[in-house]
C-alpha cells in the first residue's frame, strides 16, 4: 500500500493537462512501470467511469484504489488525488478576493479570461473530434449549441436555465438509445447482482442537498445542492462541467462575475489534478464578501458537493460492472450524451467569449480575440504546455 500511495501523491502533483493526459499518465505509472493492473483492466475501468457522471480521470484512479484495497484505499486515493489542486484553488480564490477588497489592481489578470476562452475553444475542438459521430451526433451537437447560446443570451440571470442543460444531456442520451439498431436492443440482458448501500448514500446526499436548498435559506446548503446536482448530471469531465458552472453561478445566481469566473478557469489550467477542483475556487468566491472562514468553508462545500455523487455512483456500479457493460442500451446512449455535452462546451466558448470581450473598446476587443486564437492554435500544436501558457498570460498582464 505504501508504494502505491506514494505513486498517487506523485501523480497528484504532476498530472497536468486534463483527463486525456491523466489517463496517459495512469497507463505509464500504474500499468507500465508499477504493474498495479493490466492495460485491459485500466481500459475497462476508464470505460466504466466514462459512462458515469462525474470526473472521469478522478473516478478512474479511485477505481484503481478500490481494485487494490477496497473502499478504504479508494477513499484515501481520492483524497490524495483531489487535495493539492482543490487546496490551491481555494487559496487562489482567497488571494483574489483579498486583493479586490484591498483595492489592489488586478489588471495583471486582464489577459487571463481571453486565454481561458482559448482553452475552452481547444477543448471544444478536441472533444468534438473524439465524440461527435454521424449525422445524428452532429445534429444533437448543433441543437445543443444553439439552445444553450439562446438561453444564455436571452435568459441570462434566470434560475431555471441551470436545470435546462442537464435535461439536454438526458434527452441526447435518450435519442441515441431509442434510435439504436434493433439488433443491438434485442440482445439479452444480463442479470445484475446489485449492492444498494452506496446508492443509498448517494440518495441521502441528494435528499440533503435538495431539501436543504429548498426548505432553508442557508447559503451553504444552496451551494451544496448546486454542486451536488451538477456533479450528478455532468458527463465528460471538467471541460463539460465549466459551462454548467458558469450558467449556475454567474448567470443564474450571480455569485461571481464573468471576469472572476474566467480567471478561475485560466488558473485551474495551471493546476495538476482534476479540473473539477474549480469547484473549490467557485465555492470560496461565492463568499467573497464574507469572512475568510466562510470562504474556506464555501470552497470545501464546493469540493465535497462536486466529487461525492460521482464517488458514490462509482462504488455502487463497480460491483456489477462486468454485467452492466454488456447492456447495449447503456453503450448506445453515451453517443448522444457525449455529442450533446460537446455542444454545451461549444456554446460555452461562444458565450464566454461574448461576455469576456469589451466591445466598447475596439483595441482590447481585437487583442482579446487574438489571444483566444493564439491560445487555441498553440494548444493544437502541443508545443507549449498549458501551465506555461497561463504563466505567459500573467506575465503579459504585468508587462502591459
Amino acid at each position: 500500500m505504501g508504494p502505491y500511495l506514494k505513486d498517487v501523491i506523485l501523480l497528484a502533483f504532476s498530472a497536468f493537462g486534463g483527463p486525456q493526459a491523466h489517463i496517459a499518465m495512469l497507463f505509464q505509472v500504474m500499468v507500465e512501470k508499477k504493474k498495479y493492473l493490466t492495460e485491459e483492466e485500466l481500459i475497462e475501468l476508464n470505460a466504466l467511469c466514462s459512462i458515469l457522471p462525474g470526473p472521469t480521470s478522478t473516478q478512474t484512479i479511485t477505481a484503481i484504489g478500490y481494485k487494490r484495497g477496497g473502499i478504504p484505499l479508494a477513499l484515501l486515493t481520492l483524497l490524495i488525488w483531489v487535495a493539492p489542486a482543490a487546496t490551491a484553488m481555494i487559496g487562489l480564490a482567497l488571494l483574489y478576493s483579498q486583493l479586490q477588497a484591498a483595492n489592489i489592481s488586478l489588471d495583471f489578470l486582464k489577459f487571463l479570461p481571453a486565454a481561458a476562452v482559448g482553452f475552452i475553444a481547444y477543448a471544444t475542438i478536441k472533444i468534438s473530434e473524439k465524440v461527435v459521430k454521424g449525422a445524428q451526433g452532429w445534429a444533437l451537437y448543433v441543437i445543443a449549441t444553439a439552445i444553450t447560446v439562446f438561453l444564455s443570451v436571452y435568459f441570462s440571470g434566470q434560475s431555471f436555465i441551470a436545470y435546462c442543460f442537464p435535461v439536454l444531456l438526458i434527452i441526447g442520451g435518450f435519442v441515441s438509445s431509442i434510435t439504436s439498431p434493433k439488433a443491438d436492443l434485442a440482445e439479452s440482458r444480463p442479470k445484475l447482482e446489485i449492492k444498494w448501500s452506496a446508492f443509498l448514500l448517494f440518495g441521502v446526499g441528494l435528499m440533503i442537498a435538495l431539501g436543504g436548498a429548498y426548505f432553508t435559506t442557508l447559503k451553504s446548503l444552496e451551494l451544496f445542492e448546486s454542486f451536488y446536482r451538477n456533479g450528478t448530471l455532468v458527463f465528460g469531465g471538467g471541460q463539460v462541467l465549466i459551462p454548467l458552472l458558469q450558467v449556475e453561478f454567474v448567470e443564474a445566481k450571480g455569485f461571481l462575475s464573468d471576469e472572476q469566473f474566467l480567471s478561475g478557469v485560466g488558473l485551474v489550467q495551471a493546476m495538476p489534478g482534476p479540473v473539477f477542483s474549480m469547484s473549490g475556487y467557485i465555492g470560496a468566491m461565492s463568499y467573497q464578501t464574507s469572512t475568510v472562514f466562510d470562504q474556506i468553508m464555501g470552497g470545501i462545500i464546493g469540493v465535497l458537493g462536486i466529487f461525492l455523487p460521482g464517488t458514490f455512483l462509482l462504488f455502487f456500479v463497480v460491483h456489477f460492472w462486468e454485467q452492466l457493460k454488456k447492456i447495449k442500451q447503456v453503450k448506445n446512449s453515451l453517443a448522444g450524451v457525449n455529442a450533446t455535452a460537446a455542444g454545451l462546451v461549444c456554446a460555452a466558448t461562444i458565450v464566454l467569449y461574448l461576455n469576456s470581450t469589451p466591445f466598447d473598446d475596439i483595441s482590447l476587443t481585437i487583442t482579446n480575440s487574438l489571444i483566444v486564437l493564439a491560445t487555441t492554435g498553440i494548444l493544437m500544436t502541443g508545443k507549449i504546455p498549458a501551465p506555461l501558457l497561463i504563466v505567459i498570460a500573467l506575465a503579459a498582464g504585468f508587462i502591459f
